[in-house]
């Protein structure tokens, strides 16, 4: 994939938070969470484009399946 569409599904997932006014705001559980992960040695570092689907998806903006196939786009587009 190149740039132009990486750019195009983190702007689309950018551009859906916008419209439904959502941001990322973590919670206790999330930290909770990071912190097990950490300490079982297998850190996982979610980026802004990822918290926002996270937080869409919490917000009843998408559902689990289609938040996970945006991430799957996105983390293929950038080469994850």
């Amino acid at each position: 994939m190149n740039n132009k569409q990486q750019r195009d599904t983190a702007a689309a997932i950018r551009a859906l938070a916008r419209h439904h006014q959502v941001s990322y705001t973590e919670t206790e559980t999330d930290s909770w969470t990071h912190a097990v992960t950490r300490l079982a040695s297998d850190d996982v570092d979610f980026d802004e484009i990822e918290l926002l689907l996270i937080a869409l998806q919490r917000a009843g903006c998408l559902s689990r399946p289609e938040a996970l196939k945006l991430q799957a786009d996105y983390l293929r587009e950038v080469g994850l």
